[in-house]
Formats: C-alpha cells, sequence, structure tokens
C-alpha cells in the first residue's frame, strides 16, 4: 500500500482513507491515485512506524522541498500519529540526512477540535504550515459542498481553528474554483482578510 507518494517536489503521506467530510468534488471520488502514486487506498492505517520507513525509503531514493500531510483522508483523524511523525523529522532529520529539516505542512478540513477533543493545539508549533480548506463562504453552503458529518456545528469549529492555529504556525485558507461563483470567492476573501490569512484558490488538481 502507498504510504509515501510524490506530487511535483513535494513527498506526500497518506495516512488514512478516513474523512469527517464527504465533499461534492473529492478527487477520491473520481481516480484512485494522484501523483506517483500507484493507489491512495489503503488496506490498512499504517503504524507511526512504518509511516517513519516510508519516508525514510522515500527521502533516500529521492529529495523533497517539503514533506506534506496529504492523502485519501483527513490527516488529523490521526492527530497523534501526524504529531509524532512531525517531531520526528523535526529531531532526527538533520541526523538521519546531514542537513536541515524539510518544510512539514498539513493539509486539512480544519475539524480537529470535533474529530479529536481536547487536541492541544500548541503542538502546531512543530508544523510550518497548515493548509485549511475553508471550501465556502458561509455555513449553509459548506454544508452543500462539504457534508460534514458534524453538521453546522463545522463550519464554526474551522474558523476557530483556523484562529488559534494562527498562533502557533503559518496557516493558509484553500479554495476551490468553478465551485463558488464570483460573489462566494470574494466573500471568501473577506473572511481570509479578516482573519489575517492568506487564501489560495485552487483548480482541479
Amino acid at each position: 500500500m502507498t504510504i509515501a507518494y510524490r506530487l511535483g517536489n513535494s513527498l506526500y503521506l497518506n495516512i488514512t482513507n478516513r474523512c469527517s467530510c464527504s465533499c461534492t468534488f473529492c478527487i477520491r471520488n473520481l481516480t484512485s491515485s494522484v501523483g506517483d502514486a500507484d493507489s491512495l487506498w489503503l488496506e490498512r492505517e499504517p503504524s507511526a512506524e512504518e509511516i517513519k520507513i516510508a519516508l525514510e525509503a522515500a527521502l533516500q531514493e529521492k529529495d523533497a522541498d517539503e514533506i506534506v500531510f496529504c492523502g485519501y483522508g483527513e490527516p488529523m483523524e490521526r492527530a497523534d500519529v501526524v504529531m509524532e511523525i512531525c517531531k520526528h523529522i523535526k529531531t532526527n532529520f538533520s541526523s538521519l540526512y546531514e542537513k536541515p529539516a524539510l518544510p512539514v505542512r498539513i493539509n486539512t478540513n480544519g475539524l480537529a477540535f470535533l474529530m479529536q477533543p481536547g487536541f492541544d493545539i500548541s503542538q502546531l508549533s512543530l508544523v510550518d504550515t497548515v493548509s485549511i480548506s475553508l471550501n465556502a463562504d458561509d455555513n449553509e453552503e459548506y454544508q452543500k459542498l462539504s457534508r460534514p458529518r458534524y453538521g453546522e456545528n463545522a463550519y464554526p469549529s474551522l474558523l476557530e481553528f483556523a484562529r488559534q492555529a494562527k498562533g502557533y504556525t503559518n496557516v493558509v485558507f484553500s479554495i476551490l474554483e468553478k465551485t463558488l461563483s464570483d460573489e462566494q470567492v470574494a466573500n471568501c476573501r473577506r473572511i481570509a482578510e479578516d482573519m489575517g490569512i492568506p487564501l489560495r484558490i485552487r483548480g482541479m488538481e
């Protein structure tokens, strides 16, 4: 099963197929693979040790510009494992590869507070960037597009997670082009600006 895969110059870690959303535009509904992976559907969730081994093997084969937690699932469903791997990268990378640790990014739906009640957000200081899928300009549209299992609580929790995460790491919002009207995109820009968070408009990758 594919744990580590490459897309461009980034090395991605695929650690779960679970997700607290069922987005209407999710790429896994269209294809079983992204980048150089044969398939991102996992037979089972890999252990932290298996992820470390896959990461090391991939970087021994070829260097990368960054390490990204993003696969066919929501990485923060396994927040403890994500934080363990981040700590491993930041504390052991230099000794393993004799160079500074690579930047680490987490691509997330931002629902960690609902998925992992009591999550210590200060742990995000181990991460260089957290990219949060804002997806919509209000709760009603978010429900239609993201279909979170937490219902109406999801969108406010996402915004609160982003607000708190800003205190520990670099945060970026993302939305997907062609899923929102020009007015909705403008509203998303306003939300991001009001929160002091950059907004990235993604293509259909």
